[in-house]
């Protein structure tokens, strides 16, 4: 009964139709039927004299981003907070939508509303766009009749999150990208200019300087196995992010490896903080139990340490343990974060704690970056001048001992 019924709604389309009510008002909407004529008959029953129906056709649209479902959470708190009925908002944002792949999600789930179901509960058939943190923050909304207020507080939480995460990510793409591009020149040069300069020395028949030598065994190598060089670096990138995206063990030995990195694995280490603090805050903050609450805090961190701290803090915490000295029990987080805390529990007001811990983090955050942009680009202009000023150097030098010997 389950797969014929499952069957049947995966036939079903979203039908949009105009027509006049009882009081010859025009009406229109939007239905999901497997047919035109089911929508007719349906929209009969009501009372409706329907003019016209429109299979509803959405055309391929990007993939949808974690930065898209901000967007749509900022925009559907600031319609709930202005008084707009729910299901008239997701209409506005959805139509007004530039990703065909959100507007069609969104329609989805205005459908679902529509037919009866919570809004929590139709954003939890959609897991890999809202997470269980997600869900249960607009589950706290609805039951406490403060949905608005909750949606305000969870738009700001994932745009400040979206704001660190894209700090960490440009920290980590400049040198990366030069690194990248210093590479690619470098093979260019091998395969294309050195082989020529090459050929110009063999005429003069002259011994070379040790330095030229080692180029050109170099560019040799490059010449014979480029093809091997650049299909076995795709392969070795390729299977390390497939390694990483599949196996749990690998990730885990990359977000430990991340921490001792020096310079970045403090940069990781006050994201992992200020997200960890940030996803606490916004849960208790909405009244969700301190133990409940731990259940998505560990995941939103980032990091697999703090994850496994996490389980750790919500198991001592369940016993009766304080949340002060459960975090102080895991050695991942610092004495100032442990004591904020600690103040916040004795005062009774925790999320207020928590969140500044989080301000505080998210600034040094901010100022890491730029310290580490600042840090970064002379050191590569001195490790890419080296290696192209050096290879330059090492192709002029027989000339200039041929100018000398002249």
């Amino acid at each position: 009964m389950a797969t014929a019924n499952a069957a049947v709604k995966s036939k079903e389309s979203v039908f949009v139709w105009e027509g006049k009510d009882r009081n010859g008002k025009s009406v229109r909407g939007e239905m999901r039927a497997v047919g035109d004529a089911l929508v007719s008959a349906t929209l009969r029953k009501q009372g409706i004299l329907v003019t016209k129906i429109k299979k509803q056709t959405f055309r391929r649209g990007k993939k949808i981003t974690e930065k898209d479902v901000t967007l749509f959470t900022r925009q559907l708190a600031t319609m709930m907070r202005a008084g707009v009925p729910l299901l008239q908002a997701f209409d506005i944002v959805g139509r007004g939508h530039s990703n065909a792949s959100v507007a069609k999600l969104l329609t989805d789930i205005r459908t679902d509303i529509e037919t009866g179901s919570s809004l929590n509960q139709a954003f939890r058939k959609y897991p890999l766009y809202f997470d269980p943190l997600f869900c249960n923050l607009v589950s706290a909304g609805e039951q406490a009749g403060i949905l608005d207020s909750l949606l305000e507080r969870l738009a700001s939480y994932k745009e400040k999150i979206l704001a660190i995460k894209s700090k960490i990510k440009s920290a980590l793409f400049y040198p990366i990208a030069v690194i990248a591009v210093g590479f690619v020149v470098t093979a260019v040069i091998m395969i294309f200019v050195i082989p020529a300069f090459k050929s110009i020395f063999t005429s003069f028949g002259a011994d070379l300087p040790t330095p030229t030598l080692i180029v050109i065994a170099i560019s040799d190598f490059f010449v014979a196995y480029a093809v091997y060089i650049f299909v076995g670096i795709f392969a070795l990138f390729y299977f390390a992010a497939q390694a990483w995206r599949r196996s749990p063990t690998v990730q885990q030995m990359v977000d430990r490896t991340m921490l001792r990195i020096p310079v970045f694995g403090d940069l990781v280490r006050k994201s992992a903080i200020a997200r960890w603090t940030r996803t606490l805050a916004t849960m208790f903050a909405a009244g969700v139990p301190l133990v409940e609450a731990l259940d998505s805090v560990g995941g939103a961190s980032g990091n697999y340490v703090y994850f496994e701290a996490t389980k750790k803090i919500q198991s001592d915490v369940s016993t009766g343990v304080s949340l002060t000295n459960a975090m102080q029990n895991t050695n991942v987080f610092p004495n100032m974060v442990l004591q904020m805390v600690a103040i916040g529990e004795e005062s009774g007001a925790l999320d207020s704690m928590l969140g500044k811990v989080a301000d505080f983090f998210e600034q040094e955050v901010d100022d890491a970056v730029d310290a580490l942009s600042s840090l970064m680009e002379p050191m590569i202009m001195v490790v890419l001048g080296t290696l192209v000023g050096g290879l330059v150097v090492s192709m002029y030098l027989p000339i200039f001992k041929l100018g000398s010997v002249v």
